[in-house]
C-alpha cells in the first residue's frame, strides 16, 4: 500500500501511561512516557525533534485530551480516532502492539479523523453539559419528591402540572414545616392563577399524612433542588457571559419551533458557528448520530439503525422535535404525523430531529433566518394519486359518489 506520511507516531493512550510508536519510513521507535505534563512535554519534545508529520490516537475516555492540549499549541498535526475504525487483530493485544497498529494504519492512510472543535468551544461544551446535567439531576430530585409525596397520600400531582411550581412549593411548605391542617382560606391565599378555582379538589389532595421522618427528608430534598436551581442559574450567566458573539445564531435558532433559549444554547456550544468544517449537512447529521445507517444486501435495503455521534447534541434535539411537532400549523408537525403513523412515534421524533439539524446548518452556513413550508407542504405533491387513493379507502368503507363533487352512502 501507499505510505502517506513518512515520519508518523501512534500513540496508545492509558490513565498512568502512554506508549508512542515513531515510524520513519521502514524503521520505528517505541517509547513509554507518563501522563504528567511535564512527561507529555517530553513526548512533545521528543515528536518535534523527530520532525513528527502526523500523530493518530485512540479517543479513550478523557485521557486523550491532556495530550491533545499540548500537541494543539505545538505545531504537531493531531487526529484523534474512534476506537472501533482502529481494531486490532484479537489475541495480540498489548500496548505496544496496539501503538504499532495504530501507526500503521496512520502510515498508509487508513484512520479517519474525530471532529475536535477548537479549544474555546471545547470549554463551552464543558460549560454547557454540566448545565444540561444539573437540569437532569433536578428533574430526578422532583421525581424523587413525588414518589416521597405518593408514599404519605398526598396525591399534589394529579392536581397541580408541576409540584415544582410557586403555589405548589407554598403548599408543599406549608404540610412540611406546619402540623396543622390547611383551611380553605389559608389555601386560597397560597395559590396563583387557575389553581384559584380549585380549591376543593386541592384540599381532597392534600388529605393524607406524613410522618415527621417522611417531613424531614422531603425538606432535604426540596432544599437540595433549591440549591440546584441557583447553580443552573450561575450556569445561565456563565453561558450568556461566553456567548456573546453567539447571540444572533441563539436568536435565529429560538425562532424555530420546539427551540427555546438554553436548546439553542447547547446546540450551538456543540456545533459551533463554523458550518465549513462540514462538507454538507450530511456529514453533520451523521457525526450527530441522526443519520439513518447504512444496511443494504443483495441489493436489498434493510433497515438501518441511526448511526451513534454526539449523544448531547441528539438528545437535545430529540427534545425540540417533541416539542416542535406540537405546534399543529407547521412543516415539522405535518413531517411527523405523515411518519407517525407507519413508522411510529420515536422513529417520526427523530426524524424531525434530523430535519431540524439540516435546517439549522443551512441557516448557520447562508445566514438565513428559519422558514417554515406549512403543514400543507406535502400536499402539492401527487395530488391526483392521493385524491384517488383515498376515493379507494372510501370506496372501501362504504361509500360511493353520486357526482363530482358528492359522496354519499352506498345502498
Amino acid at each position: 500500500m501507499k505510505i502517506l506520511y513518512e515520519r508518523c507516531c501512534g500513540i496508545d493512550v492509558h490513565k498512568r501511561i502512554v506508549v508512542a510508536c515513531l515510524k520513519c519510513g521502514k524503521k520505528q521507535e517505541i517509547r513509554e512516557f507518563g501522563t504528567t505534563t511535564g512527561e507529555l512535554r517530553a513526548l512533545t519534545k521528543w515528536l518535534l525533534d523527530k520532525n513528527c508529520q502526523m500523530i493518530a490516537m485512540e479517543s479513550t475516555g478523557s485521557y486523550w485530551k491532556p495530550l491533545y492540549n499540548l500537541f494543539e499549541l505545538s505545531t504537531l498535526d493531531t487526529m484523534v480516532v474512534n476506537a472501533r475504525d482502529m481494531r486490532n487483530v484479537p489475541g495480540r493485544k498489548t500496548d505496544v502492539k496496539d501503538a504499532e497498529w495504530i501507526a500503521d494504519l496512520l502510515q498508509h492512510g487508513l484512520l479517519r479523523a474525530s471532529y475536535i472543535p477548537p479549544r474555546e468551544q471545547r470549554e463551552l461544551r464543558e460549560l454547557s453539559r454540566y448545565r444540561k446535567s444539573l437540569i437532569e439531576e433536578r428533574a430526578r430530585e422532583i421525581n424523587r419528591l413525588q414518589k416521597m409525596l405518593e408514599g404519605g397520600n398526598i396525591k399534589l400531582a394529579s392536581v397541580v402540572s408541576d409540584i415544582n411550581g410557586r403555589s405548589a412549593r407554598n403548599l408543599l411548605m406549608y404540610l412540611l414545616q406546619h402540623n396543622k391542617g390547611l383551611t380553605k382560606d389559608k389555601i386560597s391565599g397560597m395559590l396563583h392563577g387557575r389553581l384559584r378555582h380549585k380549591i376543593e379538589a386541592i384540599m381532597k389532595a392534600l388529605d393524607g399524612f406524613l410522618t415527621p421522618l417522611q417531613k424531614q427528608l422531603m425538606l432535604k430534598v426540596v432544599d437540595h433542588i433549591d440549591d440546584m436551581t441557583k447553580r443552573i442559574g450561575e450556569m445561565d450567566d456563565l453561558m450568556n457571559q461566553y456567548l456573546m458573539e453567539y447571540q444572533e445564531a441563539i436568536h435565529a435558532l429560538d425562532e424555530m419551533p420546539g427551540i427555546g433559549r438554553q436548546s439553542a444554547e447547547t446546540i450551538l456550544a456543540e456545533i459551533g458557528l463554523d458550518m465549513n468544517r462540514f462538507p454538507t449537512e450530511k456529514h453533520l447529521s451523521n457525526w450527530a448520530g441522526l443519520a439513518p445507517g447504512n444496511n443494504e444486501s443483495a441489493g436489498k435495503r434493510r433497515y438501518g439503525r441511526t448511526t451513534k455521534g454526539n449523544i448531547t447534541l441528539k438528545t437535545t434535539l430529540v427534545q425540540c422535535a417533541k416539542s416542535a411537532v406540537k405546534k399543529t400549523d407547521s412543516f415539522l408537525a405535518a413531517q411527523y404525523q405523515r411518519l407517525v403513523v407507519r413508522r411510529g412515534a420515536n422513529r417520526a421524533t427523530v426524524a424531525v430531529a434530523h430535519t431540524m439539524l439540516i435546517a439549522i446548518y443551512h441557516m448557520l452556513k447562508e445566514h438565513v433566518p428559519f422558514l417554515d413550508l406549512g403543514a400543507a407542504y406535502y400536499n402539492q405533491f401527487n395530488a391526483q394519486s392521493k385524491i384517488n387513493h383515498y376515493l379507494k379507502k372510501l370506496k372501501q368503507l362504504g361509500w360511493a359518489p353520486n357526482d363530482a363533487t358528492t359522496l354519499t352512502a352506498a345502498t
